[in-house]
């Protein structure tokens, strides 16, 4: 028994009495440990059913392609409870602020939101470099679903402050680009490239207070 590790000694200790949808649980989890460390290339039918403790038929018998396992971790994600699908859902100072023309308040609440969500999934995050680095269709389904709908919503209150005069003309997507290019750097860089924090050691909310702000500062007009 030496050399397991605990997940598969559990899931093969328990696996005659998990029930289907236990099973199925079991799978999926084991699927997105192994998919996150290893990507999708790096990690086969076989890998997942001896470490989850079932038969690869049974893996099968759930998901009929690997493919098909791959794209359900999305869904489980989208839909598991406590993970809102974007960073305005549930966030009332954001819809608040936004509703006030309190753009420091928008970027922030959105900025706050979206860093911890980054940084608090990190096999998550690892599974969607994966993705993309793989050049699997999983990354597009995220970007369509997900990234592209954050370029409309911060994008359709930049195009509104403008026409208040508030903003600058500047493309809102290069706006939203430029914000979202700090925030996703910084979480690149507490998960992968300086986890120790050696170059930069500081709290999300600092973080977003001082993203919203260098934005800002970039964009409003000076009589605003």
């Amino acid at each position: 028994m030496e050399g397991k590790d605990n997940h598969e000694l559990f899931a093969c200790d328990h696996s005659a009495r998990m029930t289907g949808d236990r099973r199925r649980e079991v799978i999926l989890e084991t699927a997105f440990n192994l998919f996150s460390k290893r990507g999708f290339s790096g990690t086969t039918t076989k890998d997942i059913a001896r470490s989850a403790g079932v038969s690869e038929a049974t893996v099968f018998k759930h998901f009929s392609t690997k493919d098909e396992l791959y794209a359900a971790l999305l869904d489980v994600k989208k839909c598991s409870e406590g993970h809102h699908r974007f960073p305005w859902e549930e966030n009332e100072s954001l819809i608040k602020a936004m509703n006030s023309n309190d753009d420091y308040g928008v970027f922030y609440s959105f900025a706050i939101r979206a860093l911890d969500k980054q940084q608090s999934d990190i096999s998550f995050m690892r599974m969607l470099f994966f993705s993309a680095l793989e050049e699997h269709e999983m990354a597009d389904r995220f970007y369509t679903e997900f990234v592209a709908k954050i370029y409309d919503f911060l994008g359709a209150y930049v195009k509104k402050r403008q026409k208040d005069g508030a903003f600058r003309k500047v493309a809102p997507k290069i706006v939203v680009r430029a914000f979202l290019g700090m925030l996703i750097h910084h979480s690149l860089n507490n998960i992968l490239w300086d986890k120790n924090r050696r170059v930069l050691d500081i709290s999300n909310e600092t973080a977003a207070k001082n993203f919203a702000e260098i934005l800002l500062r970039g964009i409003t007009l000076k009589a605003s």
